[in-house]
């Protein structure tokens, strides 16, 4: 009972971890060499001072730019600290211990929506240090890249931010005009405007108006703001006009993904227990030597390799060890290897390979016979290809797996419909099935993997297929 206690405790403590931005991104702050301190400092000292700035925040997406949170999953785990967390595609789900079950979307595309870049972090810091001296403005280049929207946007802003009344049916240039004069008005009250324009790339596009009349107004003393662009694009100061660039401070902070290294060690950070918790020491000891030594394996660094071939973002991470806490054993209080193992068998979809659990043997021969062929570097092939590579295969193994024509050719139909393979390219539309050129959707490893999890799948075809070649 005891230990299952001290399992319930460690788990909830290692949920609230991963669902609190401050503690996940905790040495960013503790280190003076990180691009959270550089763009602190940048910023700190245009409120200070009472200067102007602009920069370029630069790096792909998820290299750290953006740096995941869930605000609003964290009062939740702090209300129901046993609450169970299930994953979806698209959303996470907390059901509490009274039964109730919230939902939030979380993702959309490519990045993250609900994200505390690492220039809120600076942000936040600041308006307890200045509470009075700030006021951000928020663009993206996706809504706002047409001039005259974004212009509407920054006076609907600043009417909000200020307690004015804005008016809907004011033209562009009235919109730029109060916007050049807002920035006069706060200059004179020393408050610094800043402007956070996400997708920077899309602003530089067409005239560039905005950028133009934002980077001339900041021009003048009596305007106290700072420009922060972000873009996933490292030329993005390149694309700036001549007249944009010259009034434009080249600063640019360059984000690069993580190593592997830097993942362990967030991973160490997130995971360890401190000694110093209300939690048993005996217990803290064990399961700290216990995770020390799974971070020491080789198998471990293969999961984070496999984990971070497909994702190496932060919100991955934070995604997987939910998972990893989720696989705790409870009886022990322990994690291990398995959950580490369990957890990226559930990160890694594979809709392919579940496809060709359901395949008959006869599809199996001949998604065989079609990646044989491609190994032969024969470039273009047919049905008819197919077939006398499949009858070859018949006479040199004299196996029973013998099919008439017809029925091949519905297994063959039966492969396009399933989209394992497709016409090789989009000509001959009134030429006969049999004799357009086909090609594989699947690679040789997903094959391999498929054949061998498959309990129906004859010995031949898994040694035709040579899996050591590629497993």
């Amino acid at each position: 009972m005891a230990a299952a206690a001290a399992a319930n405790q460690a788990q909830a403590v290692l949920r609230g971890r991963l669902c609190d931005p401050a503690f996940v991104h905790s040495p960013l702050r503790s280190s003076p060499d990180t691009n959270y301190s550089k763009l602190k400092y940048l910023v700190d000292s245009s409120v200070s001072e009472a200067c102007n700035n602009s920069v370029l925040l630069l790096g792909p997406r998820g290299c750290g730019k953006g740096a995941v949170r869930f605000p609003f999953l964290y009062p939740h785990s702090v209300a129901c600290p046993n609450a169970d967390v299930v994953f979806d595609e698209m959303c996470i789900y907390v059901i509490c211990s009274v039964g109730t079950v919230s939902s939030f979307f979380y993702q959309l595309g490519n990045s993250c929506f609900i994200s505390l870049q690492v220039l809120d972090m600076v942000l936040e810091d600041l308006k307890k240090e200045h509470p009075d001296a700030i006021s951000v403005i928020r663009l993206n280049g996706m809504l706002h890249s047409d001039d005259n929207c974004a212009t509407k946007e920054i006076a609907r802003q600043l009417c909000l931010e200020h307690q004015l009344s804005f008016s809907k049916m004011a033209s562009s240039d009235d919109n730029t005009n109060f916007m050049i004069d807002m920035l006069r008005e706060c200059g004179l009250a020393h408050k610094t405007v800043i402007f956070v324009l996400e997708e920077f790339d899309l602003f530089a596009q067409g005239k560039q108006r905005l950028l133009y009349s934002l980077l001339d107004a900041m021009q003048t003393l009596t305007s106290q703001a700072v420009v922060i662009g972000i873009s996933c694009r490292l030329d993005a100061d390149q694309l700036l006009e001549k007249r944009v660039r010259s009034r434009f401070s080249h600063r640019k902070l360059l984000f690069v993904p993580s190593s592997l290294d830097g993942i362990q060690r967030l991973m160490e950070h997130l995971l360890m227990l401190d000694k110093d918790s209300s939690l048993p020491k005996n217990y803290v000891t064990e399961y700290n030597s216990r995770l020390t030594s799974i971070f020491g394996n080789k198998k471990f660094k293969g999961i984070l390799g496999s984990l971070t071939d497909a994702d190496a973002t932060t919100s991955n991470i934070l995604r997987f060890l939910f998972r990893v806490v989720s696989y705790m054993d409870m009886e022990s209080g322990l994690l291990s290897m398995e959950c580490f193992t369990h957890a990226l068998s559930c990160m890694q979809r594979q809709p392919k390979l579940d496809s060709l659990q359901d395949l008959s043997i006869l599809e199996l021969y001949i998604l065989v016979c079609m990646n044989r062929l491609e190994d032969k570097e024969q470039n273009s092939y047919n049905f008819n290809s197919i077939m006398k590579e499949y009858r070859s295969i018949q006479d040199a193994y004299k196996t029973s797996d013998k099919y008439a024509t017809t029925v091949c050719f519905r297994a063959f139909e039966h492969l396009l419909d399933r989209e394992l393979i497709t016409f090789a390219d989009s000509k001959g539309r009134n030429v006969a099935l049999e004799y357009r050129p086909v090609k594989l959707l699947i690679s040789s490893r997903e094959l391999a993997q498929s054949l061998e999890l498959n309990t129906t799948c004859p010995a031949v075809l898994q040694k035709l297929l040579d899996r050591e070649r590629y497993m």
